[in-house]
């Protein structure tokens, strides 16, 4: 996940990705904490058992593909296909569950949408079973990131988020990215629907995981809502 250098607050809304400026992982070791998807002007929901546990979301099952055990697997780590490296993986009740190494990337599907056999699980109904299980992984079994300026997925979100003056204003939410670079998605300190900031060094000035700090530079109207587009009045 990297933060973009050029752009000043309330200057263009979306910089570009800069050299040099931190990121988030986007290796092997990049994973979810796990959330119930919260979207733009929704407050996250609290906490699940899994995250109070220290686990890290990596992956979910999908729908069941064929007729002999397969399943299909989206998954949240950088190198997708990694997933089945990692050993035995958690679900949310305490299951252990074990990836063969076979894992492929389904056909016609993103990225990180795999097709994967499960040690154990041999039919087509076996398999249906585990749709929309999510799979976690210890925390403690992630890799740091191997710069000194880049940062895990896992390790921002819930960070409480300040300006320069030491004023909490909100808690990072989420970091989604839609093609134009890693974004925060904070939600307000006082409420209210949460907003997205560019995760560029102009925007985000200090990220300091280990005194569970982020600093940041906030336009004046960031959490204020859009305002509609003028209507363009026909010519006479």
């Amino acid at each position: 996940m990297s933060r973009g250098r050029p752009g000043r607050p309330g200057s263009n809304p979306l910089p570009s990705v800069g050299e040099g400026d931190p990121r988030v992982s986007k290796g092997r070791e990049r994973g979810r904490v796990p959330r119930n998807s919260p979207s733009p002007g929704s407050r996250r929901s609290p906490p699940s058992p899994a995250e109070g546990r220290g686990l890290v979301l990596v992956g979910e099952f999908g729908r069941a593909h064929g007729l002999k055990g397969e399943v299909r697997l989206k998954s949240y780590t950088g190198d997708p296909l990694a997933i089945a490296s990692y050993g035995p993986l958690t679900t949310a009740d305490g299951r252990n569950v074990s990836l063969k190494k076979n894992a492929r990337q389904a056909p016609g599907g993103a990225p990180d949408m795999l097709i994967v056999q499960v040690e154990g699980v041999t039919t087509r109904e076996a398999a249906e079973a585990l749709n929309r299980t999510e799979l976690y992984l210890e925390r403690d079994k992630l890799p740091p990131p191997e710069e000194e300026d880049e940062f895990l997925l896992a390790d921002l979100i819930g960070l409480p988020v300040q300006d320069e003056a030491g004023t909490v204003v909100g808690t990072i939410m989420d970091v989604p990215n839609y093609g134009g670079g890693d974004l925060l998605e904070i939600a307000p300190a006082r409420r209210g629907a949460t907003a997205l900031l560019p995760f560029t060094k102009d925007f985000v000035p200090a990220v300091e995981i280990e005194r569970k700090r982020v600093v940041v530079a906030l336009p004046d109207d960031f959490f204020e809502p859009a305002r509609p587009e003028p209507e363009n009045e026909d010519p006479a």
